[in-house]
């Protein structure tokens, strides 16, 4: 009797026992914080690609990388972030823009002029983003490149100017961003888009949302035709399809703005396609992982599907 009352005190015991010598879980990706700025920039870079200057000054350049094969290929045209910042440049993205490529996608990587540099913000932020994209036209005699497949793709700020570039051929020509036969763009992917500059310029001070009146000299009152140029959700319809991949824990695009776009955009009848990641942040999105790929397949997948 003693005997089995002893093992029934140690068999009630166990489930105690475990628990103090089991180790804990592991963090699950839900729990494990966000990316930051200074993670992503410590990863492994990519080859270079082949530099090629549209321009004359020092920002005036990008960075085509050309699958193996004959061609002609599609073609991005794929902008980086950084609050339309000098101090954030392309080299960053040029992990995703290899990616593309390894997947049968030439990339045009841009660099341009931004805040803090010379000519940079209005007008010749926007000027550098489209004479770079219109330069493909040069860049294709000497590239296989086909003109009639070019998309655009852009990461936060990025993804503004990304968004902008399918919208140049309605600009008024009284607008100083006008140009006659603009590069036509058939589809765009957005990364953590910035979507509304009139509403993203309210925010914390010394924010990515501090940038917004620099880069086009002031508020919605005072040059509201430049809002209305260059803000994505002041331009819809678009006419061509849009896929945005945006993390849910962004603290620096709000996916909620993003969302709003999405809805604004179907309203107005176009084509739009939203891939959230619920655990991730904001510099996810820019960068191929384990947790980003299955999202930028099917983005690449809904934008090489688009209509012509």
């Amino acid at each position: 009797m003693k005997s089995l009352i002893l093992l029934t005190l140690c068999l009630l015991a166990l489930p105690s026992m475990v628990a103090e010598t089991t180790p804990p879980p592991s963090p699950t990706p839900a729990s494990a914080a966000p990316l930051s700025w200074s993670e992503l920039t410590k990863m492994p870079l990519p080859s270079a690609g082949e530099r090629i200057n549209y321009g004359d000054v020092s920002q005036q350049f990008g960075e085509l990388r050309v699958p193996k094969g004959d061609g002609p290929f599609p073609v991005v045209v794929l902008i980086h972030g950084g609050c339309w910042l000098s101090s954030f440049d392309y080299v960053y993205i040029t992990r995703l823009a290899a990616w593309l490529t390894e997947r049968g996608v030439a990339t045009w990587t841009i660099e341009y002029r931004r805040l803090g540099d010379e000519g940079g913000g209005w007008p010749g932020t926007f000027r550098d983003v489209a004479a770079a994209t219109d330069a493909l036209r040069e860049v294709a005699k000497k590239a296989p490149l086909d003109l009639q497949r070019v998309y655009s793709a852009g990461h936060s700020a990025g993804g503004q100017l990304a968004l902008w570039l399918a919208s140049r051929a309605t600009l008024p020509k009284e607008s100083e961003l006008f140009v006659p036969d603009p590069m036509r763009i058939r589809g765009v992917i957005g990364l953590a888009a910035i979507t509304d500059l009139a509403q993203y310029r309210i925010g914390p001070e010394k924010s990515c949302h501090s940038s917004v009146e620099p880069l086009l000299g002031g508020n919605p009152e005072k040059v509201g035709n430049r809002y209305a140029e260059t803000s994505p959700i002041q331009r819809l319809p678009l006419g061509v399809r849009q896929i945005f991949v945006q993390g849910e824990r962004d603290p620096i695009v709000d996916p909620k703005s993003v969302a709003r776009y999405v809805e604004a955009a179907k309203t107005a009848g176009d084509d739009v396609v939203l891939l959230p990641l619920p655990a991730l942040g904001h510099f996810e999105t820019s960068v191929p992982l384990p947790s980003t790929e299955a999202a930028f397949t099917e983005a690449l997948r809904l934008l090489l599907e688009a209509a012509p």
